[in-house]
C-alpha cells in the first residue's frame, strides 16, 4: 500500500460520524460512544441494512473483477470491514488496484495497517471528502491509469450528501473522468420504500449532527443519467445478484442498489 506521508490524524470523538456509526451497526468496535449512542436509537432494520449494503458491494465487486476490471476507485470507504473491497477483487484479479478514500481520520489509522494489497497489485488511500473530487481524482491518477476503464464504487454515500450540496453533479463530474467502459457502484438509502422506517433513521442521524438525505427510485435514478444500467438494474440490495439462480424471494431491503456501464 503507498499513501503520502501524513501526521496522525485528529479524530474529534465528541460527534457522531457516518463511517463510525456504520462500523457500529456492522458489529465492529473502531466506534465511540457518541456513535454508538447514535446507533442504538436506529431501529433495528439499520443493522440489516449494513448488512445488506456490505453484502452488495461484495458481489458487485466480484462481478466487476469477473469482467476483468481491475481499477477501482473507492469513495466513502468507510472503516475497514473484511472482506474488504480490494480483497474481494484480488481474489479473482491479484494484480487489481484500489485506491480508497473516506473523510474520517479514524479511517486513514486503520487504512495503513488493514487495507494492505496482495504484491501482485496496489491499494492506496486519502484522506479527503466526496465533496471535493477533484483532490481525489488528482490522487488517484498517480495509481491509477484513466486511459482504461474503472469502477467508481459510491457505496451508502450520497445520501449524507444533500441536494444544496448538488449530489447528482458531484457524481456527474466524477464519472465524466472515467473512460468508456468503466463502471459507477452507487448504493443508497430510500425515502419511498419504507417512509415511516426511514423518517425514524433520519430523525436519529439529525438527533447525532449527522444531516441524511434519503431519496426516492426516481432521485436515484438521476445519479445513473447517461449511463447503461446491467441487469438487474436499479433494484434493492437484496435484489441485486447477476449470478442469482434461487426463485425463493429476496429479503425486503429499504436500499437502492446498481451497477452501470459509461458508454460516452
Amino acid at each position: 500500500m503507498t499513501t503520502d506521508p501524513q501526521p496522525p490524524p485528529s479524530i474529534d470523538t465528541s460527534k457522531a460520524h457516518p463511517a463510525r456509526v456504520y462500523d457500529w451497526l456492522l458489529g465492529g468496535k473502531d466506534n465511540y460512544p457518541v456513535d454508538e449512542a447514535v446507533g442504538e436509537k436506529l431501529p433495528p432494520e439499520a443493522k440489516d441494512a449494513a448488512r445488506q449494503n456490505r453484502q452488495f458491494m461484495h458481489r458487485a465487486a466480484a462481478w466487476l473483477a469477473a469482467q476483468d476490471v481491475d481499477q477501482f476507485l473507492d469513495i466513502g470507504t468507510g472503516i475497514p470491514t473484511e472482506p474488504n473491497l480490494h480483497q474481494v477483487v484480488q481474489d479473482i484479479v491479484p494484480t487489481a488496484k484500489v485506491v480508497y478514500a473516506d473523510n474520517d481520520p479514524i479511517v486513514l489509522r486503520h487504512a495503513e495497517a488493514l487495507l494492505v494489497s496482495r504484491t501482485e497489485g496496489e491499494t492506496d488511500y486519502i484522506e479527503a471528502d466526496v465533496r471535493r473530487p477533484e483532490l481525489i481524482v488528482e490522487h488517484a491518477r498517480r495509481i491509477l491509469d484513466f486511459d482504461r476503464p474503472i469502477a467508481l464504487s459510491l457505496i451508502a454515500l450520497m445520501h449524507f450528501v444533500p441536494d444544496e450540496q448538488d449530489a447528482h453533479g458531484l457524481v456527474r463530474n466524477l464519472v465524466a473522468t472515467l473512460p468508456v467502459g468503466s463502471y459507477l457502484v452507487l448504493s443508497h438509502a430510500a425515502s419511498d420504500l419504507y417512509p415511516e422506517l426511514a423518517a425514524q433513521v433520519t430523525a436519529e442521524y439529525a438527533k447525532g449532527g449527522i444531516k441524511l438525505g434519503f431519496r426516492t427510485r426516481p432521485e436515484v435514478e438521476r445519479f445513473f443519467d447517461g449511463l447503461a444500467l446491467v441487469p438487474p438494474g436499479l433494484v434493492t440490495a437484496t435484489e441485486w445478484d447477476p449470478s442469482a439462480s434461487s426463485t425463493s424471494e429476496p429479503e425486503g431491503s429499504g436500499i437502492y442498489a446498481g451497477v452501470a456501464r459509461v458508454i460516452g
